[in-house]
């Protein structure tokens, strides 16, 4: 009898210490805190915009959501579209996350989006920035690129 009644209590624990870790992996998620400063000078190539703007950008690795807070002034017009693109420092890439279009622009935005698993590496690994685009500067007036 007491052979059983230790064994049941090493597996009691056993099984306690299973459900406490199980429910600890939640904890190992990480909330990660990003932000692109956005300027003329940033495009690829660069141009003589005044416009500025900056985005924070928020990053829960569990959920792999990526939810951003950004502004802008001084446009050479009014935006006709932002997205977060996919690419490095110094070059240019697709679209990876439209931010807004033409359609809901204003001088404040936010938004949220999955991401893939490849988007979420290149997000982690600074291969991602944010464009806002212009009737004067279709392909980007000013630009920032998303860092740590």
């Amino acid at each position: 009898m007491t052979m059983t009644l230790a064994f049941s209590r090493t597996a009691v624990a056993a099984l306690t210490c299973a459900a406490a870790l199980a429910l600890a992996v939640p904890a190992w998620a990480e909330m990660m805190q990003m932000k692109a400063n956005l300027s003329g000078a940033n495009e690829v190539p660069p141009n003589d915009s005044k416009g500025s703007g900056t985005v924070d950008v928020s990053y829960d690795t569990a959920s792999k959501t990526v939810t951003w807070n950004g502004s802008y002034t001084n446009l050479s017009g009014p935006p006709t579209a932002a997205h977060f693109h996919a690419g490095e420092a110094g070059k240019n890439g697709g679209v990876a996350v439209p931010i807004f279009s033409a359609a809901n622009a204003k001088n404040t935005f936010s938004g949220s989006a999955t991401l893939t698993d490849a988007q979420a590496n290149d997000l982690m690994t600074g291969k991602w920035y944010v464009n806002i685009h212009t009737a004067a500067h279709k392909a980007g007036e000013v630009r920032g690129q998303v860092e740590k």
